[in-house]
């Protein structure tokens, strides 16, 4: 009797570095992964090493098909230019419930209002923020460092080299998207050559609060809710 055991199939695999993975992984983070295993292991893990990111990339859309089919409560999202293996949207209560995520997750409307801002202004001073919230943004912007939704991305040229807010990896895993073009009225804002407010932001903060909703994960150990004390 072979002391080798049964090898899984690739997208066997995937399924099990998704369900793992603290964060969503890319094709080339993936295929990494299967390099150094082949190299660690030897013998018939080598053949997952000689794997390409097209063959990877195939492998999660016939696993996206299947968890589908299945009707697991489990489903393979794009975010954050990354998979994440993700609960669907409409098992969303019940797991909001087990976790209790309606309290902890939600952003307070300044901090919401103060993201959006940061989100389709990047990169922005802290000034320009609170240009257009016409109030002190101290205290929300620290609480959305903390949280890891927003980081300093630079220095300005301005005196005094004041500091340049843009969003995070976290921004985008935490509101389910791919990509910062993907935020709902970009365009529109791009259009807008002054900072100042508009009736189109709350439209915009409604959408990306329900993006937060939807995009409800497990990790739950950076989430909070952020209260303005000004």
């Amino acid at each position: 009797m072979s002391s080798i055991e049964v090898l899984p199939e690739l997208k066997q695999i995937i399924g099990s570095l998704l369900f793992a993975a603290k964060k969503p992984l890319t094709a080339k983070e993936i295929r990494k992964v299967l390099t150094d295993a082949g190299a660690g292991y030897g013998g018939p893990y080598v053949q997952f090493a000689e794997i390409k990111e097209d063959e990877i990339v195939a492998a999660v859309t016939e696993l996206t098909e299947e968890l589908a089919r299945s009707s697991t409560g489990l489903c393979i999202a794009e975010v954050a230019h990354g998979y994440r293996l993700q609960n669907e949207i409409n098992c969303g209560p019940w797991v909001r419930t087990l976790l209790d995520k309606d309290h902890n997750a939600r952003l307070s409307k300044p901090a919401l209002e103060t993201l959006a801002i940061i989100a389709y202004r990047q990169p922005i001073l802290r000034s320009e923020i609170e240009s257009v919230r016409g109030v002190a943004v101290d205290q929300v912007l620290r609480n959305l460092v903390e949280m890891q939704l927003v980081k300093v991305v630079a220095r300005s040229d301005l005196p005094g080299r004041p500091w340049l807010f843009g969003t995070t990896q976290r921004f985008l895993e935490h509101f389910g998207l791919r990509a910062l073009d993907e935020m709902p009225g970009m365009e529109e804002l791009k259009r807008m050559e002054k900072p100042e407010r508009t009736k189109t932001f709350p439209a915009m903060e409604k959408e990306l609060e329900l993006r937060a909703q939807e995009a409800l994960t497990e990790d739950d150990d950076e989430s909070g809710e952020i209260e303005e004390t000004n």
